[in-house]
């Protein structure tokens, strides 16, 4: 995403969303394939598409330009500029212009693998930041991925409801594209987090009436679910220059499978009382959404690559001005 401008960042990142989406949906159909096979032979189906994976990201995938420049790696930047980039005159004025800047300050240049988290931590606005970011992905996380898991209490087919769980994502990447670029990040995340949290509590509601409709408000809950998780992605690159921006994304990355590890726990009590799963993983997401209004708007903004650039953008924004 560093590779692209503001103006399709949103894009970019439902592209990546779309090509998930496809995985997870391959997973029920492997795994009614091997019904009858052990786990280890499943592992193996899982396993088998991530080597053209990687050979693809070897071969095809260029390093963010962005990350090379500020990591002193000007000629690594530029070489890799003229070999995404169109031929035209703005291409050639922004090498040029490349060309006759110097390298960022020490800042970006240390190579030390904690240098990023000293920064984060030595900064309190990062930090704090930081700390509100991790809290509110990691209930995301917690949804995300308990809701699947947790299929297996409700009175459907698991093969089905896995396998419509996973289109529901669909309608959640329709919905990215048509919204991304015409909301707030803040906005996306907090409406889309309640509504989540609702309709998960919603799912533990008896009667008959909602037993009918419950595999819905599962779906509903499920899909607003990915829309946050995919906005939070998208946030999370934004909230931080790219001099800690990859570190910050692993942070992130981690919070939102921390979340993950509570889901099979809460499954499990829920086959005993249904408000212990669904109940519970709608009342996280409301609360953990909420922490998004202490964090700052990015929509619309450039990115940053430093940390002082950061500072003087927060700064600054009072005046309405934006970093270069």
């Amino acid at each position: 995403m560093e590779q692209v401008g503001k103006r399709w960042r949103g894009q970019v990142a439902v592209v990546c969303t779309l090509c998930a989406m496809f995985g997870f949906l391959s997973l029920p159909g492997i795994s009614y394939l091997n019904r009858g096979n052990s786990w280890k032979t499943l592992y193996l189906w899982i396993f088998i598409p991530t080597i053209p994976y990687c050979a693809s990201v070897f071969f095809f995938v260029h390093e963010s330009p962005r990350w090379l420049f500020v990591r002193g790696r000007k000629e690594e930047a530029i070489s890799t500029l003229k070999a995404i980039s169109p031929t035209n005159d703005k291409t050639k004025n922004l090498i040029m212009a490349l060309s006759s800047v110097a390298v960022l300050e020490q800042e970006s240049r240390n190579v030390d693998t904690f240098a990023a988290f000293r920064l984060l931590f030595q900064r309190k606005w990062a930090l704090r930041r930081l700390s509100t970011l991790l809290f509110m992905v990691c209930g995301i996380g917690t949804v995300y991925y308990g809701m699947p898991l947790s299929l297996g209490n409700l009175s459907f087919n698991l093969y089905l409801s896995s396998a419509l769980n996973a289109l529901a994502e669909l309608p959640s990447l329709i919905i990215i594209s048509l919204v991304v670029d015409r909301f707030n990040r803040k906005s996306l995340l907090l409406f889309f987090n309640m509504l989540g949290g609702i309709c998960s509590i919603l799912c533990v509601v008896k009667g008959k009436v909602f037993t009918r409709i419950q595999i819905g408000l599962e779906l509903v809950a499920f899909s607003s679910t990915a829309v946050a998780f995919a906005v939070a992605h998208i946030y999370s690159i934004e909230l931080f220059p790219t001099s800690v921006r990859n570190s910050v994304l692993s942070l992130t990355r981690q919070s939102i499978v921390l979340g993950g590890v509570f889901s099979p726990v809460l499954v499990a009590a829920g086959r005993r009382n249904d408000f212990l799963s669904y109940g519970v993983f709608g009342l996280v997401v409301i609360f953990c959404g909420l922490f998004v209004v202490l964090l700052p708007e990015t929509k619309g903004k450039k990115l940053c690559d430093t940390m002082d650039e950061e500072e003087s953008k927060e700064g600054s924004a009072f005046h309405g001005t934006n970093c270069a």
